[in-house]
């Protein structure tokens, strides 16, 4: 161990991350103690790598983290993690570790309970950031300036305070910004405001959670991935240039969605618990000749009676390699048509489930089989937790069957199960 460069222990003490482990890895001798010193260039103080940071509370552990953040020299990448510690921390302590790290540092991952106000907007701006997370804090006064993170490319604000004006400034500030978060954000609306819009020429990866508005106006002329999640909206539109490959909704509620003419590049859309017109849903997405991947899961159209012809996604996505497609039979309905002579000639993975099943599922999936020429792989995703009577169990015992009888027609099909 000793012929190891003291560079080379450094980047080991880094892997480690985990304050309490750097501290106890770099006792072993002085030359490692020196590593941590001048070579150490990741550091993570949670709650989860040591439960002391809450048992001796705020006071001696904020002691603990000043002394060991002041032993190193270039530190890179800071994680602070302490928002279940029971006492807040003094506000003076943390603007110190901020301060004393903030000409080196690449990364700052900020998740603290503070006593006053931490202002990281001024602390870390105009420095080397390149990823800021920022979590249970609340931004105020951005200032129009547009050189404040002129290096940073990640930004991810999880349950922060901002308003709608502030958080549009924000990322203003940030000419290299390629990936905006924004998980459970509050996002104060003000009279004059009723509508979020975010601009950004470099944005590549906007993701969005749990938050309800009524408005939201996303303009990235670079976008390649979006996805929306367990949100209420009244609108989402997307002004874009064509750019985006991977387009995701999940647990969604919004009234009016419009991606204009972002598509013509699209590769993957993946649907999952949303509520549509198949004609417009479609619509939105027929320009997307290259689309690779398609997943309609949990789909419910606005009219019960309304039906999505699988022959048209088979017309317009001609390159389709992946398809994946749920039904709820409950009804004993439907909702994809099969009508038509088409093929999935591409399509070499195909995935089918069931929420709620019947005797129909069987037939459904001989059909889609027959529908794919070139088919490799097939997987049945179904819910049987919710089998209980004898018929329910009967039904699931007969589809087995049934595909016990594909599986020996179709002996270079790989059948996978995936029952939850």
């Amino acid at each position: 161990m000793e012929s190891l460069p003291i560079e080379v222990i450094g980047n080991i003490l880094s892997r480690l991350a985990a304050a309490r482990d750097v501290v106890v890895a770099s006792a072993t001798c002085r030359k490692w103690l020196e590593a941590r010193r001048q070579h150490l260039r990741s550091l993570s103080f949670s709650v989860n790598d040591w439960p002391g940071y809450r048992d001796y509370g705020s006071n001696q552990a904020g002691i603990w983290i000043t002394q060991t953040i002041f032993e190193t020299a270039k530190l890179q990448s800071l994680s602070l993690q302490l928002d279940d510690v029971d006492e807040e921390f003094s506000a003076s302590a943390v603007v110190a570790w901020l301060l004393y790290t903030r000409e080196t540092l690449r990364s700052l991952h900020y998740n603290v309970q503070v006593t006053g106000d931490v202002n990281i907007l001024e602390i870390c701006g105009r420095q080397k950031l390149e990823i800021l997370v920022l979590s249970h804090s609340s931004v105020s006064g951005v200032e129009p300036n547009y050189c404040r993170f002129t290096g940073l490319k990640s930004l991810s604000l999880s349950y922060v305070s901002i308003s709608a004006l502030d958080l549009s400034l924000l990322v203003s500030t940030c000419p290299k910004l390629e990936k905006l978060d924004l998980i459970s954000p509050a996002i104060a609306m003000s009279d004059a405001q009723v509508t979020v819009e975010v601009s950004s020429v470099t944005l590549r990866c906007f993701y969005i959670e749990a938050t309800s508005l009524d408005k939201f106006v996303l303009e990235a002329d670079s976008i390649e991935y979006l996805h929306l999640k367990s949100c209420s909206l009244e609108l989402f539109e997307l002004i874009g240039k064509g750019t985006l490959k991977h387009f995701i909704i999940d647990d969604v509620c919004v009234l009016h969605l419009d991606i204009g003419d972002t598509v013509d590049n699209l590769e993957i859309v993946d649907v999952r618990d949303f509520t549509i017109t198949s004609s417009k849903f479609l619509q939105m997405i027929s320009k997307s000749a290259k689309l690779r991947r398609l997943r309609l899961w949990d789909v419910m159209f606005d009219d019960e009676d309304e039906i999505m012809e699988i022959e048209t996604i088979a017309l317009l996505f001609p390159q389709l390699s992946h398809l994946l497609l749920s039904c709820d039979l409950r009804d004993g309905m439907l909702q994809y048509g099969l009508h038509g002579s088409f093929h999935f000639e591409n399509v070499v993975v195909l995935e089918l489930g069931w929420t709620f099943l019947s005797d129909l599922f069987s037939d459904w999936v001989e059909l889609m089989l027959k529908r794919c020429p070139n088919l490799k792989k097939l997987v049945i995703h179904g819910v049987v937790s919710d089998l209980k009577t004898q018929e329910e169990c009967q039904l699931l015992g007969s589809f087995t069957s049934a595909i016990v009888c594909v599986m020996r027609e179709y002996v270079n099909l790989e059948v996978v199960f995936q029952y939850k």
